[in-house]
C-alpha cells in the first residue's frame, strides 16, 4: 500500500509540475511578445497597443505563482536551516512533518480568505480588457490549492520513506555534509 501511496504522491506532483512548468512557459513567452511589440510599436509609430499594459499586469501574477509552487516541490524556498540541523535526523523529521502539517493549514486558510474574496473583487474590472480583478485572485486560490497539495505529499513522503526520497533542502545538513 505505502509503494502505491508513494506512486500516486509522485504523479500527483508531476502533474502540478507539468501545470505550473506550462503557465510559466506560456506567460513568459506572452510576455515577451507582448512588451516587443509594444517597444517596437512605439519605436515606430510613437504609439502602443492601448491593452498591451494590462494583459501582461493580468499574467505576471500566473508567472510568479507557478514559480512560488515549483519552489516548494523541489523544496527551494528560502529557509533557514539553523535549528534543523542542531537536531538529530529523527526529530528534524519530525519537526518536518509537522511543519508540512501547519503549511497546509496555512494555505488552506488562505485559499479559503481567497476564494471568499473572489465574489468581491469580480465585480473590479480592468480599464481596457474589462477581465474581472478575480482572474488574478484565481491564480493565488490555485496556487494555494496546489500548495497544500504539495505540502500533503511532502509529509506522505516523509513518513512513509522516514526521509530518504524527501528533497535534501526539507531536511537540512545531513550528518555527513558536515
Amino acid at each position: 500500500m505505502s509503494h502505491g501511496l508513494l506512486r500516486l504522491c509522485g504523479m500527483v506532483d508531476a502533474s502540478i509540475q507539468t501545470l505550473c512548468r506550462v503557465i510559466i512557459y506560456i506567460t513568459t513567452v506572452l510576455l515577451f511578445l507582448i512588451l516587443a511589440i509594444n517597444v517596437f510599436l512605439r519605436y515606430l509609430s510613437g504609439s502602443s497597443l492601448s491593452w498591451a499594459g494590462e494583459l501582461p499586469e493580468l499574467m505576471f501574477p500566473w508567472l510568479v505563482m507557478a514559480g512560488v509552487v515549483l519552489a516548494a516541490q523541489y523544496g527551494s524556498h528560502i529557509a533557514i536551516s539553523w535549528f534543523l540541523d542542531r537536531v538529530p535526523v529523527s526529530a528534524r523529521r519530525v519537526i518536518v512533518v509537522l511543519n508540512c502539517f501547519i503549511l497546509m493549514a496555512a494555505y488552506a486558510a488562505l485559499a479559503w480568505g481567497t476564494y471568499t474574496l473572489m465574489p468581491i473583487v469580480s465585480t473590479e474590472r480592468t480599464q481596457v480588457l474589462q477581465v474581472p480583478s478575480s482572474v488574478t485572485y484565481s491564480c493565488m486560490l490555485a496556487a494555494f490549492l496546489m500548495m497544500v497539495v504539495t505540502s500533503l505529499t511532502q509529509a506522505i513522503r516523509l513518513i512513509i520513506t522516514k526521509g530518504s526520497e524527501a528533497p535534501k533542502t526539507l531536511l537540512g545538513q545531513m550528518p555527513s555534509d558536515h
